[in-house]
């Protein structure tokens, strides 16, 4: 069944890049070649299948990680095309193991690639155990993300490692080489020192560190935002643990953290820094929960379901209300988060509406929103296919307001495509997260009281 699934996923990926790599007067339908009927299913394989690939064929070859972005023109900016992201090599991790039990790669071939970036991980620059948001993946050393923002990037770590305990889950109860293999991750979850980035003890985290401008940066990790599974995953170290009162004190603020709003008969009881009464945008429910699964989860401050569930409505009831008014937008059409913009890049939200559909806002939200993201789907695939449909599945963003479609991709924004879908189909990422003694001992520590 695996290799029937490859190989019918494969006709359908070289159909696809003929037809994509024809002029448009060639394609009449506007769709880049795509079936023009598919079940659910097929569709749903079909979207996982193309955006994992950007983690596959489009890895950065000496690392095996995820590139920051691929621009389909070849034109990038500061000329960054072999900068490699860590929070999307995490996520692009786990989008790997999809790939495995998927079919669309072997369990071997999917083994090798991870030893190639453990390879690397092992090798690469780190800060007190933290890595950068971005290194050159031709060399490991660190890329700065902005003058200052040169060392430990603790947030973008934290996805990393994310990804990176769920293949020591996969991998854990394997064969010989494969336990070694999780062994060594095992090492580098281990070596990140959380607790340094409490700068000192003080009861919060801090995002960045700096061998140059040391806490210059001066960012306490503070919520309601994407952050949660930071604090979770530092208090779970078994080497470097803090305290649970940087939580309580630092992340929820004391229970500051907490708000009463309710927005089109959607309850938030987390005020979203910045967004209190729409909520941020989408990929704070998103980034935190690939691995954490929110179903169960409920701690003094929120039941997170309900929280992450009731944020996406919002997000998908202003789409269909569009008080700006702006193309496209409706019950098919929405979802607003973090993406390139028409100029530049934004966090997308109700808050900062600029007319900019973002794809990974609703597919990464279909174990939260099934019927609203499947519209979507269809809605993208079907009736604007050939212009945000490309090699890696959908292109980042795009406006119809503007005419807008740039052939663009962002490792952070496909991986959840990819991830979430899966959560919601089979729950695999789930299970391996939580799977982790570490993390169920973490989730005690914060008093965290269902999963």
């Amino acid at each position: 069944m695996i290799e029937s699934m490859r190989n019918c996923l494969l006709i359908l990926w070289l159909a696809g890049m003929a037809a994509c790599n024809s002029p448009a007067n060639e394609n009449p339908s506007g769709r880049n070649g795509q079936p023009d009927s598919l079940s659910e299913e097929q569709l749903l394989d079909s979207v996982q299948y193309r955006t994992f690939q950007y983690f596959w064929e489009g890895a950065e070859p000496n690392s095996g990680l995820a590139r920051e972005r691929y621009h389909v023109d070849g034109v990038y900016p500061q000329n960054d095309k072999h900068v490699v992201t860590s929070g999307g090599s995490g996520f692009g991790m786990m989008a790997i193991l999809v790939g495995i039990e998927r079919g669309f790669i072997t369990r071997q071939e999917g083994f090798q690639r991870f030893l190639k970036i453990a390879d690397f991980l092992e090798k690469a620059d780190r800060f007190h155990g933290a890595y950068p948001h971005w290194w050159n993946g031709e060399t490991g050393k660190v890329k700065a993300f902005s003058t200052k923002d040169d060392g430990g990037d603790l947030v973008e770590t934290a996805f990393l490692i994310q990804g990176l305990l769920c293949v020591r889950q996969y991998f854990a109860d394997g064969n010989e080489q494969e336990q070694a293999l999780a062994a060594r991750l095992d090492r580098i979850w281990k070596d990140v020192e959380w607790d340094w980035y409490t700068q000192g003890g003080q009861d919060v985290l801090y995002w960045h560190w700096s061998p140059n401008y040391g806490w210059e940066m001066d960012f306490p990790l503070e919520g309601y935002n994407e952050c949660l599974v930071t604090y979770i995953l530092a208090a779970a170290s078994p080497t470097h643990g803090i305290p649970a009162d940087a939580y309580h004190k630092g992340w929820a603020r004391g229970g500051g953290i907490n708000t009463e709003v309710n927005t089109y008969g959607h309850r938030l009881s987390l005020k979203h820094n910045g967004a209190e009464t729409y909520g941020g945008p989408l990929f704070w429910s998103h980034y935190s929960y690939l691995g954490l699964d929110p179903r169960k989860l409920v701690d003094r401050y929120a039941n997170y379901w309900e929280e992450n569930r009731n944020h996406t409505l919002i997000n998908y009831q202003y789409c269909v209300e569009n008080p700006k008014g702006f193309k496209g937008y409706g019950a098919d059409c929405w979802g607003l988060t973090a993406s390139y913009s028409v100029k530049g890049y934004s966090g997308h939200s109700p808050t900062n509406d600029l007319g900019v559909i973002t794809p990974t806002a609703a597919l990464s939200s279909f174990p939260y929103t099934p019927e609203q993201s499947s519209a979507a789907l269809n809605h993208f695939y079907y009736q604007l296919g050939g212009r945000i449909w490309g090699k890696y599945g959908f292109y980042d963003a795009f406006s119809q307001t503007e005419d807008w479609y740039p052939q663009r991709y962002l490792a952070i924004d496909q991986g959840p495509i990819v991830v979430m879908i899966e959560n919601y189909r089979s729950g695999l990422l789930w299970e391996l997260f939580m799977s982790c003694p570490e993390v169920t001992q973490g989730l005690e520590k914060l008093g965290f009281s269902s999963w």
